[in-house]
């Protein structure tokens, strides 16, 4: 089952060529910032973590299984923005309507800081700042032979998927039926996305997606 996060539950793809001074120098790049952001931001980490706790019942994180390099299931932390049982009363896919969301959730994915905690996952070489976002194995055992691409490299906190839908919720919630909208709209522009970044990975392209991200956020 996809919630042990098991080892033996992998998804097997062909390997692509990777410079390993590229895929060395980027963990290191990620370990170290990713390091960096958490000191930096450990304050206002500490307040959004007090003012989860004292606006809804459940714990502070949010730890959903999701399919990750070479089809190994992990954990990726989220703040929790929604209510403790979310994954039991509703779909995977979560328009800005959505009842299951908590008022602090809203403001925190409104200024995606409910991300933050997937600094742990870089470190951890779970994730890195830059790749294609991960998904649920819901999503990624239909992947066709081509997109199966996308699990040969680390998924990322951010990529062009992430810069194209960052209000996401907003056009879902517009839908009748937000989690077919996704699987049958949004899904394969992502997955185009995703694997031209895969195609073309590159560090001046992992610090161009830096940039568009932090512009976007901004904007």
């Amino acid at each position: 089952m996809a919630g042990d996060a098991r080892q033996d539950n992998q998804i097997l793809s062909t390997d692509l060529p990777i410079s390993r001074a590229y895929e060395a120098f980027k963990r290191v790049f990620d370990f170290i910032l990713a390091f960096i952001g958490l000191i930096v931001l450990s304050p206002l980490l500490v307040m959004i973590a007090v003012a989860i706790k004292l606006t809804s019942s459940g714990p502070i994180f949010y730890r959903g299984v999701r399919t990750g390099r070479h089809g190994k299931f992990f954990r990726m932390m989220k703040f929790r923005t929604m209510v403790a049982n979310a994954e039991s009363v509703g779909g995977t896919s979560t328009a800005e309507t959505d009842p299951r969301i908590t008022r602090i959730g809203k403001w925190l994915r409104a200024h995606k800081l409910d991300e933050f905690p997937q600094l742990f996952n870089v470190l951890k070489g779970e994730m890195s700042l830059v790749g294609p976002r991960p998904e649920v194995e819901e999503y990624t055992r239909l992947y066709t032979p081509e997109e199966m691409a996308i699990l040969e490299v680390p998924p990322g906190i951010t990529d062009f998927s992430s810069i194209k839908f960052r209000d996401l919720n907003a056009i879902l919630a517009e839908a009748d039926d937000p989690d077919k909208y996704f699987a049958e709209n949004v899904l394969p522009t992502k997955n185009k996305l995703r694997l031209e970044y895969v195609r073309n990975r590159s560090l001046w392209l992992d610090f161009k997606i830096i940039f568009l991200t932090l512009r976007a956020i901004w904007q």
